[in-house]
This record gives C-alpha cells, sequence and structure tokens, in this order.
C-alpha cells in the first residue's frame, strides 16, 4: 500500500521554474495546508533519468474508511487529520465513491496564441514575476462526482508531474474499464504517462514513455485501450528528427522532423512500454486532395493521425487525420497553408494486436458548401472518429473540426469504406442562436462519440469567434439521433450533398435527426462518458446505459481558441441534455467547476488549463 504522509510545505521539486533563484526560494515557503496528505513515487525512464507524480490529498474532504483504505492509520485520524479546516472528523457517507480524472496543464506565461505573441511587454515587472505566471507543473485533478456526497464537485487531490514542465497536457482514452491503466499524452514533450487508478483518489505512476522510445513519432494525442490492458496511442507528428526512419516491421517511411510528418501508430503495454511503432503513411503518394507540409515531402502525405478508436471484435481500428502539428507548436501565429488541415481517415487491421498494419486509406468527400477560407471546406481538419458499439453494427462517424461536417460509413471492415456527409454544423448553430447564417464552417466540433447502445452522437462545438465581418456562432454540446442511419444497414440513403441541405438537414429519412442541443458558455472541446453506475449490491458496474456526461472547455492555448477553463457535468434522458445544477465550483458555487481558481491542493498556482477527463472508480468499488 502506497501510504501518504502529511505535507507542511510545498516540496523542493515542486518549485517554480524561474532563473531568478531568489523568487524561487521564496516561492517554495508556501504552506500547503495541515490537511493535504502527500506521496510520491517515480519510475525510471528509457533514458536512466527518474520521472515522479506526487499526490496532494486533501484530507479534510475524506470520510475516516476513505483515509484508511489510502493508509492513513487510525490514530492520525483520531488527532484530527481530516477535516481539521472543516471543524471536525467528516462523518463517513456509506457510499463508494466515483471519480473524474482530469488531465490539466498549468496555465502560465507563455500561454500566448500568435497575436497575442505580436504585443509581449517591452519589459519585466514585479507583476510578471508572481507565481501565477510562472511555469509550474502540471497535474491530474481528482473530481468527487458521487452523488450524493459530501464532497460531490470538490477537487480532493492533485497528482502533479514532474520533473517535466510544460508538457500541454491533451488527451487520455475515451473510456475506462476495470482493470485499466490511464494513458495521457503530453503534447508538447512528446510523453506517455501511464496511471494506476486501483487506489483512487491516489493515483500511482506505473509507466512513462519517452521520445526516445518513439523515435518514428512525435506528439502524442489520444489512446484507445484493448481488453488485455494495452493500448494503441496516435502520434500525430513525425519523425524525431528529419528523414529515413525506419518502423517495428522493418519498413522505411522520410519524414520532415518533429511535429512534422508522418505520424504513426503505437502499440504500447499495460504499463506504457513501446510494442510497436506502425507507419501511419504508405508508400504511394496522397493526392487525392492536397496534403501540403512543410517542409515539403517528396511523397506528399496527410498521415498526422489525432483520433483514434476500434473495434475488436472486427479486427479493426480507425483513426482521423487532423492536421501537422509543427506550426501549433513551434509556430502559434496563422498557418502558412489552410491544407495544413486533413482530410483523412486511416483503417488498421488489428487482427494480431500487437502487430497493427495500415490497410486503407480514405478521404473525405468535399461538400456543398464554398468555404470562406480552404480550411472551413467540409472535409478539412478531420480531428475525431468514433465506432459504433452493438454487434449488429460496423459502421463509424468522423467530424471535421475546421470543416463542420459529419460523416459516416457503414462498414468499417472492407477494403476501401466510403464515407458520406449526413450532418452540417450549420444546422444547428443556426438552431442555438437564430441570428447566426447558419454557416458551418470553422465551428470548432471536436469530441464525438456514440451513445454505447448505439441510439445516439454527442459532439462538442466549441463555436466560431466573431469578426468584423461574420457574427460568428455560439457553444454547444449536440445530441444525434442516429438509430434510422444505423438501421439502413449498408446502403444509406442520408447525403448532404446540396447547399439547402447544408442549411436545414439531410432530405432523406435516415440522416440524423436533432434530438437536443446544450448551450455551453465558454467553448467546449472534449468530452467523457458515464460508463458507470451504482448496483443494488452497493458497487459500480459497467453500463451501456449513459446517464450524464462530463466536458471541458479548452483546447490549446497557442491557436487562440483557449476556452473558459471550466468543467461541468451533464444529466442525460433519452438523448435530452441538462447541466447538472449541483456540480458547483467549491470556492465561487457557480455551475460548473473553475479551474482558473487561486490555488490547489498542490499550493498556489493559479489557473489551470483542463483538457480531457474520465471516469473511474477504485479496483475495489467496482465488479
Amino acid at each position: 500500500m502506497l501510504t501518504l504522509t502529511p505535507s507542511t510545505a510545498v516540496a523542493e521539486d515542486d518549485a517554480p521554474v524561474t532563473s531568478d533563484t531568489g523568487v524561487g526560494e521564496l516561492l517554495t515557503q508556501l504552506k500547503t495546508g495541515s490537511d493535504i496528505l502527500t506521496n510520491k513515487d517515480a519510475v525510471e525512464g528509457g533514458d536512466g533519468k527518474d520521472y515522479w507524480i506526487k499526490n496532494h490529498v486533501d484530507s479534510s474532504l475524506l470520510p475516516p474508511n476513505l483515509l484508511q483504505q489510502l493508509g492513513v492509520d487510525q490514530a492520525l485520524i483520531d488527532l484530527g487529520l481530516g477535516g481539521r479546516d472543516s471543524g471536525g472528523t467528516v462523518e463517513d457517507d456509506g457510499l463508494r465513491h466515483e471519480y473524474l480524472v482530469v488531465w490539466a496543464g498549468d496555465n502560465n506565461i507563455l500561454d500566448k496564441s500568435g497575436s497575442e505573441l505580436l504585443d509581449l511587454p517591452t519589459s519585466i515587472g514585479l507583476d510578471l514575476i508572481g507565481q501565477k505566471n510562472l511555469i509550474g507543473p502540471d497535474f491530474f485533478a481528482v473530481v468527487d462526482v458521487t452523488k450524493g456526497a459530501k464532497s460531490y464537485g470538490k477537487v480532493v487531490n492533485t497528482a502533479t508531474v514532474g520533473p517535466l514542465v510544460e508538457n500541454e497536457p491533451h488527451h487520455m482514452q475515451y473510456l475506462w474499464h476495470k482493470g485499466d491503466n490511464i494513458f495521457a499524452g503530453g503534447l508538447f514533450t512528446d510523453v506517455t504517462y501511464v496511471l494506476d487508478t486501483s487506489q483512487l483518489p491516489k493515483l500511482q505512476l506505473k509507466g512513462i514513455n519517452l521520445p526516445t522510445d518513439t523515435l518514428c513519432g512525435s506528439v502524442p494525442d489520444a489512446y484507445w485501450v484493448t481488453k488485455d490492458h494495452k493500448a494503441y496511442g496516435t502520434y500525430m507528428g513525425g519523425p524525431d528528427v528529419p528523414g529515413p526512419c525506419t518502423y517495428t516491421d522493418g519498413s522505411v517511411r522520410i519524414g520532415n522532423g518533429f511535429a512534422g510528418s508522418p505520424g504513426e501508430l503505437v502499440r504500447l503495454d499495460e504499463n506504457g512500454k513501446t510494442i510497436a511503432e506502425a507507419p501511419a503513411a504508405t508508400t504511394k503518394a496522397e493526392t487525392e486532395q492536397r496534403c501540403d507540409s512543410i517542409p515539403l515531402l517528396s511523397l506528399p502525405t496527410c498521415a498526422n493521425p489525432h483520433g483514434v478508436q476500434a473495434r475488436e471484435d472486427l479486427d479493426t481500428l480507425v483513426t482521423s487525420d487532423y492536421n501537422e502539428p509543427r506550426n501549433i507548436i513551434l509556430n502559434p501565429v496563422q498557418p502558412l497553408s489552410s491544407y495544413l488541415r486533413r482530410p483523412t481517415v486511416r483503417f488498421w487491421d488489428i487482427s494480431e494486436k500487437d502487430k497493427p498494419k495500415l490497410k486503407s486509406v480514405t478521404f473525405l468527400p468535399d461538400g456543398p458548401r464554398k468555404g470562406r477560407v480552404a480550411h472551413h471546406e467540409e472535409s478539412r481538419a478531420a480531428m475525431e472518429v468514433t465506432v459504433t458499439n452493438r454487434p449488429g453494427h460496423r459502421g463509424a462517424f468522423a467530424e471535421t473540426m475546421q470543416g463542420g461536417a459529419i460523416y459516416y460509413t457503414p462498414d468499417i471492415t472492407v477494403d476501401e469504406p466510403k464515407w458520406q456527409q449526413v450532418f452540417d454544423l450549420g444546422i444547428t448553430n443556426k438552431q442555438v442562436d437564430p441570428t447566426s447564417d447558419a454557416y458551418g464552417g470553422g465551428s470548432n466540433g471536436a469530441w464525438i462519440q456514440t451513445s454505447l447502445d448505439d441510439k445516439y452522437l454527442y459532439h462538442a462545438v466549441a463555436g466560431r469567434g466573431a469578426t468584423s465581418d461574420d457574427k460568428g456562432s455560439k457553444p454547444y454540446i449536440l445530441t444525434l439521433d442516429i438509430q434510422k442511419l444505423l438501421a439502413s444497414g449498408d446502403s444509406p440513403a442520408c447525403r448532404i450533398d446540396t447547399l439547402e441541405e447544408s442549411y436545414s438537414g439531410g432530405a432523406e429519412s435516415d440522416c440524423p435527426a436533432v434530438v437536443d442541443t446544450l448551450e455551453a458558455p465558454g467553448g467546449p472541446h472534449w468530452g467523457a462518458l458515464d460508463n458507470l453506475e451504482l448496483g443494488s449490491d452497493g458497487y459500480y458496474h459497467e453500463t451501456t446505459d449513459v446517464k450524464r456526461l462530463a466536458y471541458s472547455n479548452y483546447f490549446v492555448a497557442r491557436t487562440g481558441l483557449n476556452g473558459d477553463h471550466r468543467l461541468c457535468l451533464v444529466d442525460i434522458e433519452d438523448g435530452k441534455l441538462t447541466r447538472d445544477e449541483e456540480f458547483r465550483d467549491e470556492n465561487t458555487g457557480n455551475t460548473c467547476i473553475e479551474f482558473n481558481r487561486d490555488s490547489w491542493p498542490h499550493g498556489a498556482w493559479g489557473p489551470a488549463k483542463p483538457h480531457s477527463m474520465l471516469f473511474v472508480t477504485a479496483d475495489a468499488d467496482i465488479k
């Protein structure tokens, strides 16, 4: 058991990163509060260095039974540890607890978009060297989402990672299942962290995958965990160094370097060790639509895999190509080409799970709407894919972030799956805001997920910013009914192929129907379905009848699509969406949890950026 110990001050390895040692030493004197229990463990990376995670559990929010499970002796509890600040020990609530684990980044002076970088201060004063602007630790926030618990909606632990900073925390896997570790990517550091959740609300670092462990790919994005608890990870960027790179299967591709092209698919073991690197690019030029790269490659490719989902029963995995990411990381001003946004989806044979093989590359067809800029064409920036779940269904959906469209293919197992556009976000943009001009381009759709019973499609839309000649579009969460579309089998009729359908919906009877839109001020980018329910036996069980989802308002600050850094819960009934008004910030009392706050269990580091989240419970609490 990993025992937690009381903390009296910020640890030296949690000190702010600053060139002024005096400021750093001063800030390390900040007290965290005596109710904060800490635990630190480390793993050795492939470079021989130690990488760590440090828990900061707020014992004042936990009842004695949970404290004892975490290794806190009853004698310490009797002395007042666990509730001293709130006037006494929290009573046992008799509940098994469910949590949201949220991968969040420290917000600091480097989180600047291209336009903001052009307006930097000419001098540095005392107002710019406070702790809140310094580069601090990124962390996993553990939020209690147990309805009926006194700690509902409260951050009960922040597990900081180190020594790396500025990871730009990005995605984890899409769903958590009993026995899974969490796989979490650092977009800028090219690192995958692997966490054990068995003793929640405490987390343990099980492994770390470094840039040198995936030489043929960089910029990890998302993960899909298989039933054997291993994972597939999409590495959106190119090889660590330009030139030829040899993959696990012996094949060779020419890349243009870190965060460039082509990306790859990586097979990881349950602790994050690389099993296989598989090329996402073929040996032929991809020219059906423009696939620019900077610097240019001799064989054009759109291979920058982002979203990933799989059907193990069909031996098929699907990845979507989003963008050559170098421009976001190294040059956050306006990208030099609209055609760095990708229109492609790739299909993989995973019949041998540790030897994934690229099966086909498919281009999303362009739609009837004329984009105001080239990357607003419907097929551009294929950020996410989602598979169907039931045995009788073989289809998948893809969405485009800047294109503002949703596509469907009825059978992912055929040699060359064909896509057809089945929805345009201009339709719901207009419904959410009647003053909008029903233009779907640039709507910034992102997370998309089929309900686990295949009835609905959920989609997070961050909205389009207003300009002098464009009112923009509002942010929202969308539910579509897809039952008729899936029932149409291998020959769906629905196609958005006229301008009128782009504005009013598909004319065919099997087109997705709008069930609900929930306005989501602040710009939702990512979401997660709660696939856990409390049974009559008092334990959690997995369910396909999902009753709630979570979403977060943050993308990547350097792109200018920042969001307001809130985390919200939404109740679901027959596809209808209602924001959970009981899920309120513990400091402001406002609906949703504010990540723009002054302090955390790990210290007064100020605002943070919540990107992705998972519903999880401790191993002892799920059957």
